[in-house]
């Protein structure tokens, strides 16, 4: 049986601010369950999943993926699940599409593969994790914190579904602006991530993207 997972990877201005909260609160607090590895902002759309035909899942995300275009969300804020271990994260607020994407990609998904119990449920609660191990003794402190810090209120369209496999290693992307599916090199190239920018600002009225505009951006999140 092969493991996988489902998910979006944020992009952009809301990439870098969420690597800078995730570091700080790790980095001021001690605590390393998101940064044990390379810090990747993402919201989970399925899974951790089992299958015994990984072409299978790939090919469910590309028929849920060819019925969208642009698909909205908002980061919006901090929250927290009040579990034992507790987990904090930037609270999503979904657009009508995403709650959609996400639910017929379950309804496919389990056609050929076995999830978690929440990806049966049409409620889903969208999220990215900010901190979650070892800090039940300093919740009070990290959660003090994150609302003395400014909070996100970011828009975002989800651009691409990421298949990872064993390691959290890239299998493949569905593109949904360019309509395309991308295997793991060409996921990886910056050629075809600029023409997914490019296409999406054709789609939104807006001019070619340029790596200048890019790095004004990154001086306003650093303050360079």
């Amino acid at each position: 049986m092969a493991h996988f997972l489902v998910e979006f990877r944020m992009h952009g201005y809301a990439k870098e601010y969420a690597r800078d909260v995730v570091y700080s609160v790790a980095k001021k607090f001690r605590v390393r369950g998101v940064t044990r590895k390379r810090v990747v902002p993402h919201i989970s759309l399925y899974g951790p999943g089992r299958t015994d035909d990984i072409r299978k899942v790939i090919s469910a995300v590309e028929k849920v993926g060819l019925r969208y275009a642009l698909v909205p969300f908002k980061i919006k804020g901090f929250s927290y699940f009040n579990k034992t271990p507790k987990v904090i994260y930037f609270d999503i607020t979904p657009s009508e599409e995403l709650e959609n994407l996400r639910w017929e990609l379950s309804q496919e998904l389990r056609k050929v593969s076995t999830g978690q119990a929440w990806d049966s449920q049409r409620n889903h609660a969208f999220h990215a994790t900010i901190a979650f191990q070892g800090i039940d003794k300093k919740f009070s402190d990290i959660w003090a914190y994150l609302k003395s810090r400014e909070e996100p209120n970011i828009s975002q369209y989800l651009l691409r579904i990421t298949v990872l496999g064993t390691g959290r290693r890239i299998i493949c992307e569905y593109d949904l602006v360019l309509r395309k599916l991308l295997g793991r090199r060409e996921a990886l190239r910056k050629y075809w991530w600029r023409k997914t920018i490019n296409k999406l600002h054709g789609l939104q009225g807006l001019p070619p993207e340029s790596s200048t505009s890019l790095i004004e951006r990154l001086k306003k999140i650093f303050g360079w």
